[in-house]
């Protein structure tokens, strides 16, 4: 007797096939740590917002160990204005004084609740967290080219046993980015800086980077040369050669530093683009700049 092949659906047959490619990913991380920075466009619109913590939980419940660590400087912007202040910014820091530090606390602590209410709603059990809580970033007063900026602090010290402590328990840790100095004094910290310290402390398999940008460019004006995947003695020559600008650079430093103090791979994604973390980490091209220092695999051959 012939049996008849069966016709599928090619869109179905793709939904496997991508279920398929994420497999080995999933295998390679599975119970390794990710950090996420969370910022940019992506904590500002409302469905990107809910499309990123929905992909947070899915890595949660794929096997990862997802931190995240977020910002809210457009928020505090907006909070000080409300209150007839003028924010400053000195080479792209937050001017913070006092008042400015008890505005950047509430709102960071407003934000990160939020955070953890969507978390929740999706059934993962998640804790909001600061950098005061269990001394977990030590900081000292950053300055701006020697001008004194305020409450900015510059991390010195992370204890991370309350973030081990967290996952032990199977909570999603969600922090925000604010420390204290040896005084017990408050200090906001930028939020990149603060992931990659918590990074390095947790020896996180990867650091993820959510931006307004789609990644690193070897001609910013060619929007076909996206770097998908780039050793951090590479990314030390685009930083040493001059040709970054805004806010790539510090960002790109950041990625170069966490590698070479043990995180694997650090990835800068564009929070536009909906699912951005799933796409990244889950297909061979993925969609940002992969950073990884020389003994790692590359994942994806030009």
């Amino acid at each position: 007797m012939k049996v008849k092949k069966m016709e599928m659906d090619p869109i179905i047959m793709q939904k496997a096939a991508t279920l398929i490619e994420a497999l080995p990913y999933i295998q390679r991380f599975n119970r390794k740590i990710i950090v996420v920075k969370y910022g940019g466009s992506a904590m500002v619109d409302e469905a990107l917002k809910h499309q990123v913590i929905q992909d947070v939980v899915l890595l949660k419940l794929t096997g990862f160990k997802p931190i995240i660590v977020h910002g809210g400087g457009k928020e505090i912007s907006r909070w000080v204005g409300k209150v007839g202040m003028e924010p400053r910014f000195v080479n792209g820091l937050r001017v913070t004084d006092e008042e400015t530090m008890e505005i950047a606390e509430m709102v960071l602590n407003k934000v990160n609740k939020s955070l953890v209410q969507l978390v929740n709603e999706l059934g993962v059990k998640a804790v909001g967290i600061s950098g005061k809580d269990g001394t977990l970033l030590k900081c000292r007063k950053k300055f701006s080219n020697g001008e004194d900026i305020g409450f900015v602090g510059e991390v010195e010290e992370v204890n991370p046993k309350i973030i081990y402590d967290l996952l032990e328990k199977d909570f999603l840790p969600i922090i925000c980015p604010v420390g204290f100095d040896e005084h017990y004094q408050s200090y906001n910290i930028n939020a990149d800086d603060a992931a990659c310290a918590i990074a390095t402390a947790m020896k996180a398999e990867k650091l993820a980077f959510l931006t307004d940008v789609e990644g690193v460019y070897r001609d910013f004006s060619d929007k076909d040369s996206l770097i998908s995947e780039m050793t951090a003695d590479e990314a030390q020559a685009f930083v040493d050669g001059g040709g970054l600008g805004g806010g790539m650079l510090p960002k790109l430093q950041n990625c170069i530093d966490a590698i070479h103090q043990g995180v694997s791979r650090v990835h800068i994604l564009d929070g536009r683009i909906p699912h951005c973390l799933l796409l990244e980490i889950f297909t061979n091209k993925g969609i940002g700049t992969a950073i990884l220092n020389s003994r790692e695999e590359r994942y994806y051959h030009e």
